[in-house]
């Protein structure tokens, strides 16, 4: 199972948040720096009203939805590549983790220390990022290091290494992530072997307080906490070309023993449509490049997690190794057509269902029965 790691500085509301995304009470969230030292882990389920909707039209008795895993990783602070405060440990655990999540302050409240003692959102994103750039400059100049004999002896890998480290020093060594840094398809690929922190998907939390949610959706810009939001969102954009989610970690932790209608209901009580916890889910699920198809029947509709561009074959083998190694056909209707057409038997008569090969790209929200022969 693929994992998204939640990090930042000490008392942001990291695992606050991981609390609310997991819906427990498994992250202690004390106002002090450090309380978590060794990782939290939780498998989440990813919000998803599709399955619901397809058991209706098959009846069926058992639903199962997809899932990821969230990792809580203990605060960072500056000075953590050389090992400052939990440093070396969470460098370590961020490793593990194919994405970040990087929660970002945009709470005043004189009651939770800050590390930095005053609210400015940029700067605490650079001060994670600066020290994730710091460790990847690190491990590329050992790597580079490492390759000088072959490079000496003229090895074509090591060559075609060497020029793509350059690239990523000389990248890093302007403050900016790898993952954004121009390679080609082939250069990314040895790129891959790297195991760079910056080279990780992210994406940004906006942690607010519960009394500026309706503030920030309805885009009032005399709210100092709708301020930090559009510098975090613009950061977001221009420097790592991804989203930031807003969301209140303290109200949504808070709201862990209610039911999800109960949350709900409570968040548009306050004006928000939708809970941010969800959004950040959703997010970080196609952040880490997933799709979802389904299989559905009397005894159970299940959600599958593939990664995108895979194709029939590949989805076969996600329930099972025999489907993928025995593949005939996939008979597919996409969930959109499926709900207009009310049943399988109308789908049928629509001529909505197709009997798909070897070569078909499974899409998001595929409903897929697949033929196969072993």
């Amino acid at each position: 199972m693929l994992s998204a790691g939640i990090v930042g500085l000490p008392n942001v509301g990291k695992s606050t948040l991981f609390n609310a995304v997991t819906r427990t009470h498994k992250a202690p969230a004390e106002n002090y720096p450090f309380c978590t030292i060794d990782p939290n882990v939780g498998v989440v389920t990813v919000p998803d009203p599709r399955p619901e909707k397809i058991a209706e039209i098959s009846h069926s008795k058992k639903i199962t939805p997809t899932a990821i895993e969230f990792v809580d990783i203990a605060g960072l602070v500056k000075g953590a590549s050389a090992g400052e405060g939990l440093g070396n440990q969470f460098l370590h655990h961020i490793r593990e983790v194919e994405a970040i999540v990087q929660v970002v302050r945009c709470f005043e409240n004189p009651d939770v220390h800050h590390v930095s003692a005053t609210i400015d959102p940029v700067r605490d994103i650079e001060v994670i990022n600066t020290e994730l750039v710091l460790a990847d400059l690190a491990s590329l100049q050992k790597r580079r290091d490492r390759i000088q004999k072959q490079l000496h002896a003229g090895e074509k890998a090591a060559i075609i290494e060497s020029a793509i480290i350059e690239k990523l020093l000389a990248h890093l060594d302007r403050g900016k992530p790898a993952i954004t840094a121009e390679l080609t398809p082939e250069e990314k690929v040895v790129a891959r072997g790297f195991f760079l922190l910056t080279s990780k998907p992210t994406i940004f939390a906006c942690n607010v307080a519960e009394s500026d949610l309706a503030a920030i959706s309805k885009g009032d810009s005399a709210n100092p906490a709708t301020r930090y939001v559009d510098l975090v969102q613009d950061y977001a954009s221009h420097h790592f070309a991804t989203e930031a989610i807003v969301l209140s970690a303290h109200i949504e932790s808070e709201l862990v023993d209610l039911s999800e209608q109960e949350t709900l209901e409570y968040l548009r009580g306050l004006g928000i449509e939708d809970s941010g916890v969800h959004a950040l889910i959703r997010a970080v699920y196609h952040l880490l490049g997933l799709r979802t198809f389904f299989t559905t029947g009397e005894k159970e509709t299940r959600a599958w997690t593939i990664h995108s561009g895979k194709k029939a074959p590949a989805a076969a083998g996600a329930i099972h190794s025999d489907f993928e190694r025995g593949f005939i056909a996939a008979e597919t209707i996409h969930y959109n057509d499926l709900v207009a057409a009310g049943s399988f038997a109308k789908a049928r008569e629509a001529a909505k269902l197709r009997l798909e090969g070897r070569d078909y790209e499974v899409r998001d929200g595929d409903v897929i029965l697949f033929r196969f022969n072993v």
